[in-house]
């Protein structure tokens, strides 16, 4: 920091500015990049305002404190980190995607920035602050307001096709390992990740999946994996966050061992977890809890810069119990023990995610080869692909969407085979979500009624574009807006037919593969421009 002095009426005011050494001045040149390509490229669903917000609370409330607390006026770099990881991390369900003006509740990133910093002058261990400040706000953000008010940011944002993703990588990545090294904190960072990517390996080997809102299936497996390990996000979670040196250990035995326990715990919340929300949530609360920890874990790690601060004499120590004269038996058996511990961990991170293992059903095979599902694809127009789809999926051009199309007939007329038998669980095997919900209505009211309405749709043209569900956790969807002609044909109880009613068609039909299996109808909707 480069001092001087500020004069204001009578009085003169020490006056700290910013040193360019300054790591922290580093950190918000990277911070600062990647909010500049959320909003030039990567279409991050958060506006300048919101941002601003954030960063301004932070600001005045620090500014404030430090000048009465010490009568002068320093630059309040940590706090401008706090309020600008607030904005970089948190969405607001409703904020307008692409309107980079907006000030839709700009408030509510100014309060959960505003409790962010004042937690480090609440809540201390030895005269500095125990959490992470942004980490501990967040955190309580997500769990007090839930997924219905607030989202965090996505693990994945954009294909690496699109240049403001690689220039996001590169950024993140020169300048987070730069920082960290000087800070001598790049074995935490690298103990974290290494960690992390062993126990959710362990997770998605046993057939864990996850629901995100930039898929248009669950992300299981493989996909899961590199999902999250490789997300840009973690990234920023591993250089800018569980490396703040006010909150990790000061010796090196110390920072690894808290690297590691972040990544367990962690893992340990992740497993439970179906959405991506549940997932990211438990991803930041590790480092709350481990952060809880510390001053525990303290006591029991060697002194920083004692002859005992060394990995190769720790590890030691914990295997022999500190008996310099250990046999081999001992060392061996020390030495399974450790293993032990190991497989312990992955054994809970497998048990931690046994509750939401299953909660995907495949599709049954039974009920599709039992009921008349062929489509004639002669009778289907083609469609036109938009650029938005084949930039996310190439193979939805050309053939690939045509299967998608004949699916989504089958579908339809899967729903009448399920009105035809008053079968729900045809229905399922079908539709999704609020289609599901909507059919199993019409299905109960056609029981109530004793009159069946089905519906036949001839397509005319169609085109297909990509559905976000922006503030959901529901995921991509592809919407083929079809015109053509609607039959509303009505039978009474013993199915003879009492009316039949055509009208123009001009209805976007939202199918995903909700279940992984195959795609499925979630939504009819009327077409985005009201016509």
């Amino acid at each position: 920091m480069t001092a001087r002095t500020l004069t204001i009426g009578s009085g003169s005011y020490p006056l700290v500015l910013p040193n360019i050494r300054d790591p922290r001045l580093h950190v918000a040149v990277v911070v600062l990049t990647v909010h500049a390509l959320g909003q030039l490229g990567l279409n991050f669903w958060v506006s300048v305002p919101q941002i601003l917000a954030a960063i301004g609370t932070c600001f005045v409330l620090e500014v404030a404190i430090t000048f009465w607390q010490t009568r002068s006026f320093v630059w309040p770099a940590s706090a401008m980190l706090t309020g600008s990881a607030v904005a970089l991390i948190m969405r607001v369900v409703g904020t307008t995607p692409g309107d980079h003006w907006t000030t839709y509740a700009w408030w509510l990133f100014a309060g959960v920035a505003a409790l962010s910093l004042l937690s480090k002058y609440v809540i201390r261990y030895r005269g500095s602050h125990v959490f992470n400040p942004a980490n501990l706000g967040l955190v309580g953000a997500f769990v007090i307001l839930g997924s219905t008010r607030v989202e965090p940011l996505d693990f994945w944002w954009a294909p690496l096709t699109n240049p403001a993703m690689l220039l996001a990588y590169a950024v993140i990545l020169i300048g987070g390992t730069l920082i960290t090294r000087r800070l001598h904190l790049l074995i935490l960072g690298a103990t974290f990740w290494v960690t992390l990517s062993i126990a959710l390996g362990v997770l998605a080997a046993s057939g864990h999946c996850m629901v995100t809102r930039w898929s248009f299936a669950p992300v299981c497996g493989v996909d899961f994996w590199r999902a999250i390990v490789t997300s840009p996000e973690i990234l920023i979670f591993l250089f800018f966050m569980i490396t703040d040196p006010k909150t990790v250990p000061a010796g090196r035995v110390g920072r690894i061992v808290f690297g590691a326990l972040v990544a367990i715990v962690s893992s340990l919340l992740i497993a439970p977890q179906t959405t991506e929300f549940g997932a990211k949530v438990g991803l930041l609360s590790g480092l709350v809890v481990v952060c809880a920890a510390r001053p525990i874990l303290e006591r029991l790690l060697p002194e920083p810069k004692s002859t005992g601060d060394r990995l190769r004499a720790f590890a030691d120590r914990v295997l022999t119990g500190g008996n310099a004269t250990a046999g081999v038996a001992r060392r061996a058996g020390a030495g399974l023990a450790t293993v032990a511990a190991i497989l312990l961990v992955g054994g809970g991170v497998v048990l931690a995610g046994g509750p939401a293992r299953g909660t995907t059903l495949p599709v049954s095979a039974e009920v599709l080869n039992r009921l008349p599902t062929q489509v004639d694809p002669s009778t289907l127009p083609p469609v036109v692909v938009g650029q938005d789809v084949t930039d996310f999926d190439p193979s939805l051009g050309g053939a690939g969407i045509n299967e998608v199309l004949i699916t989504l007939a089958q579908n339809l007329a899967l729903e009448n085979e399920a009105m035809l038998h008053a079968d729900r669980t045809i229905l399922a095997v079908a539709d999704h979500g609020d289609r599901l919900a909507e059919m199993n209505e019409r299905l109960l009211a056609a029981k109530a009624s004793g009159q069946t309405v089905l519906t036949t749709y001839r397509f005319d043209t169609g085109s297909v574009s990509l559905l976000i569900p922006f503030g959901k956790q529901d995921g991509f969807s592809l919407g083929f807006r079809m015109t053509g002609t609607q039959v509303l044909q009505t039978r009474d109880a013993s199915g003879a037919v009492i009316s039949t009613v055509e009208s123009p068609l001009d209805q976007v039909f939202a199918v995903r593969r909700a279940t992984g299996d195959r795609w499925l109808l979630v939504a009819v909707l009327p077409p985005a421009d009201g016509s």
